[in-house]
């Protein structure tokens, strides 16, 4: 199921992501992806704009293991 929210002044889409999701990675993309042209409005989202939530956001891809250089 989907959510639908309704932005206030100033808000950025990678703050909503972290706020309702726990982080922005991939999210904001699904975001974008439910939203047709909200890329165009720019990084500062406008007041009022009904905004689509994806109840399903895309698998997180496994983390890549590291290498400590200096241990």
């Amino acid at each position: 199921m989907t959510q639908t929210i309704i932005t206030v002044q100033d808000q950025m889409l990678d703050a909503i992501a972290k706020r309702i999701y726990g982080n922005e990675h991939g999210t904001t993309e699904a975001i974008l992806n439910a939203n047709p042209g909200l890329a165009a409005l720019g990084p500062v989202l406008p007041q009022a704009y009904e905004l689509t939530l994806p109840a399903q956001l895309p698998a997180a891809p496994p983390a890549a293991a590291t290498i400590d250089l200096w241990a």
